[in-house]
């Protein structure tokens, strides 16, 4: 009877672990790298592309989805009203429950901004106007509620390219505030950017504020903190926005940060980059890839830790050719893939080895403009930023595409992605679409 016992609950320990691993709790996935464990995706698609089993109505807006236990989480917008939370069925797309909290205020490119985080029975958001909310799952009601801006003084209304980088400024960027939630151990974490605290961190049960960094240099941007690895320690990557773009940038740089302390570690300010989005990526040993668009490109930096105890940042490259405009790169078997059409060029896909060389670009046929893009399977399944999904072999070789459909309406459609259970999760600026890839 233990023995029987014993293999009951090992079953149902890995049937929890696999429902976990099935999720998409946050911006980018799991881990943040847009890298998702599902095997058994569709090798091919028919003519009219996966079968979409549902399409529900939504604001406009960038923000994408979070999947965790069945459920999907989207916060929208209406910029005459504010921000509401909804949660759909992921399997009917039947809207469960939602909460909506009054925030009015239009930037330009309105509408939503970022994805939820799931964490337990909280859901973590935060709107464009800096409000960041811990949501019950099971009452549907906040638990608690802070303010990322005006909490810590407001700070560089907009990027620094357009206002001077020394001034702080009370008025929000002028595209909002674009933060994703990052869940860490007992932490939210996110970049306020003002005059009085770079990153905080709250506890994420209570609201507490644990720790606040200093201010950092540089503007505010729009990039989200990330976590990467540097001799096996979590380090927390942020990035500010430089004043001016090109060559003539400067004030802004990439700092490392104890996510438990929000002691700074290491500072690199060899990268200079007027509106940063994409968040820093984790490359492997110590290696951290920058990139950007408005002629920033990439850039690969080593951070290492020094004999007296303290860490070091060595620049290893920089590629003008190769970067990223609002979705953070993607690395699979040693190679980086991203769409790097930008204000200034329109090289679409492009493919990038770990040393910096650019393997090859679609340019604009196919054209691939700021859409979303996951790794799955050894497969990228990515939207165009405009009508097309696609279903790509990734390789160092060329674009291989395997499938292509258009189900999305035209216009800018620049949501990060969601997969979970073989559904696919994809929207543009008008609904929220559930497509079948996997068997």
């Amino acid at each position: 009877m233990k023995g029987k016992a014993a293999l009951i609950a090992l079953l149902v320990t890995l049937s929890i672990v696999g429902a976990l691993a099935a999720d998409w709790p946050q911006y980018y996935g799991l881990n943040r790298d847009g890298t998702s464990t599902e095997k058994g995706l569709l090798r091919a698609w028919p003519k009219e592309g996966p079968r979409v089993l549902w399409t529900v109505p939504v604001g406009i807006g960038y923000g994408g989805p979070a999947v965790a236990g069945g459920k999907v989480y989207l916060l929208d917008r209406d910029d005459k009203v504010g921000d509401t939370l909804r949660c759909f069925d992921l399997a009917s797309g039947k809207e469960l429950w939602s909460f909506a909290y009054p925030s009015p205020g239009r930037f330009d490119h309105p509408g939503s901004r970022s994805t939820p985080a799931v964490d337990g029975e909280r859901v973590y958001t935060c709107g464009p106007r800096g409000d960041l909310y811990s949501i019950d799952t099971g009452t549907h009601k906040p638990v608690w509620q802070k303010n990322i801006w005006s909490d810590f003084g407001g700070g560089t209304g907009v990027p620094a390219g357009f206002r001077d980088a020394g001034s702080r400024e009370s008025s929000l960027p002028i595209w909002g505030i674009a933060q994703n939630p990052l869940v860490y151990r007992n932490l939210v974490i996110v970049a306020s950017q003002t005059s009085q605290a770079g990153v905080v961190a709250y506890d994420k049960l209570t609201g507490e504020l644990a720790w606040k960094s200093p201010a950092l240099p540089g503007g505010a941007g729009y990039v989200s903190p990330s976590i990467v690895k540097v001799g096996g320690e979590d380090h927390l990557v942020m990035v500010t926005a430089a004043q001016g773009f090109g060559r003539n940038a400067g004030g802004g740089g990439v700092y490392g940060v104890d996510p438990l302390s929000g002691k700074l570690l290491w500072t690199y300010s060899g990268w200079q980059c007027g509106i940063p989005i994409p968040h820093a990526v984790d490359a492997g040993e110590g290696r951290v890839l920058v990139t950007g668009g408005y002629r920033a490109g990439a850039a690969m930096i080593k951070v290492e830790k020094k004999a007296d105890g303290g860490y070091g940042a060595t620049e290893l490259f920089k590629n003008p050719d190769f970067g990223s405009h609002t979705q953070p790169p993607i690395l699979h078997n040693g190679h980086f893939y991203a769409q790097y059409t930008t204000n200034e060029r329109s090289d679409g896909l492009v493919s990038m080895s770990m040393d910096g060389k650019v393997n090859w670009r679609t340019g604009e046929e196919p054209a691939f403009v700021r859409g979303g893009i996951i790794l799955a399977d050894g497969l990228l399944l990515a939207t165009d930023g405009n009508t097309m999904v696609y279903l790509i072999e990734p390789s160092p070789t060329g674009f291989k595409p395997l499938a292509s459909t258009g189900l999305l309406e035209p216009g800018e459609n620049w949501a990060p992605l969601a997969l979970a259970g073989g559904k696919l999760l994809i929207r543009d600026q008008k609904s929220l679409k559930c497509l079948q890839v996997a068997r």
